[in-house]
């Protein structure tokens, strides 16, 4: 389900009336700050999209292939170079991901992409896959991708996520219907670090206002350098 993602509600609304209206489009464009949770909305499509028991036009949660989906982990393989030509799948068969490999999404990866959209489903009714750091493909893989882009098959869905779509080739903005993320509210970010019963009042408080609106810097954040920084900023004035 949507409700329990941090923030963003305009979003929920824009991709609810998209499954309501049973047209989500094949070729999106996930824009916003990093760490605000553009993935999880992009796997929570994926869910719904998939869901055998959906509440209304969301996801369950509950049966096989929301478990599957949400039991999902993405590895990282900048080490491994047999990896970097490869989707890395989830736990659900026709939910993947592609990500940089050294910083770079290589035509290889695309490639593979633009041969497994072309397949029917196998365990659910739509294949999703997920573009991460889509800005990171060069003039080559962006222009493999194209095609695919143009005249997706009617049961495949591609969401590309990035913080910077300014660096997108204009030909992949074009083909993308665009949906805009706002940077979260420092109230929503503390509730939901409050939620993780190890934060105390004042650390969530304190990361809540260092985070400039994405929960994974208040997560990642070294609060000791932070405050320093920031005593020291507060000397000069």
């Amino acid at each position: 389900m949507f409700e329990p993602l941090i923030g963003n509600q305009r979003v929920k609304d824009i991709l609810r009336r998209m499954l309501t209206a049973r047209r989500v489009p094949g070729a999106q464009l996930f824009a916003g700050l990093d760490g605000i949770g553009k993935k999880l909305f992009a796997l929570e499509m994926a869910k719904a999209l998939n869901c055998r028991a959906p509440v209304g036009v969301e996801a369950c949660d509950a049966c096989p292939s929301c478990v599957r989906i949400n039991s999902s982990r993405f590895p990282h393989y900048d080490n491994d170079d047999a990896n970097k030509e490869k989707i890395i799948w989830s736990e659900h068969a026709d939910v993947g991901l592609v990500r940089p490999f050294k910083n770079i999404i290589r035509v290889p990866a695309i490639r593979e992409l633009e041969r497994e959209a072309n397949f029917r489903p196998y365990e659910g009714t739509a294949r999703l896959f997920i573009i991460e750091d889509a800005d990171r493909m060069n003039e080559q893989s962006s222009n493999a991708l194209l095609k695919t882009l143009e005249e997706p098959p009617r049961t495949t869905h591609l969401i590309l996520v990035t913080s910077r779509p300014g660096a997108l080739l204009p030909t992949i903005r074009s083909r993308c219907q665009v949906v805009r993320f706002a940077p979260l509210d420092a109230r929503e970010i503390e509730t939901h670090l409050l939620g993780d019963k190890k934060t105390s009042n004042t650390e969530a408080a304190l990361r809540a206002r260092a985070a400039q609106g994405s929960i994974g810097r208040a997560f990642s954040i070294d609060l000791e350098s932070y405050q320093e920084q920031r005593e020291a900023m507060l000397d000069v004035l």
